[in-house]
């Protein structure tokens, strides 16, 4: 089994501890970019809600926040128009 190191590293700019091998790892610019700012709410529905978000989620591929984004969307488009 050859001896691989592992460090530790703090990024510049994230601050968030990190593994960094000898070779390769995190890069700067790397991953999935943001949109926009992520707040962690948490939401209390029916259980028919639910239901209803997971059906729309499982027919048009997409993820539950996608859904929810679009309802506050057009909830906000809606309430500018009237």
């Amino acid at each position: 089994m050859p001896n691989n190191k592992i460090k530790l590293g703090v990024p510049s700019d994230e601050g968030q501890v990190s593994i960094m091998f000898t070779r390769g790892g995190p890069r700067e610019g790397a991953g999935r970019k943001g949109f926009g700012e992520t707040k962690k709410i948490s939401l209390t529905l029916t259980k028919e809600l639910w239901g209803e978000i997971e059906q729309h989620c499982s027919s048009r591929s997409c993820s539950r926040s996608e859904i929810i984004r679009d309802i506050i969307e057009s909830y906000f488009n809606a309430e500018s128009e009237g």
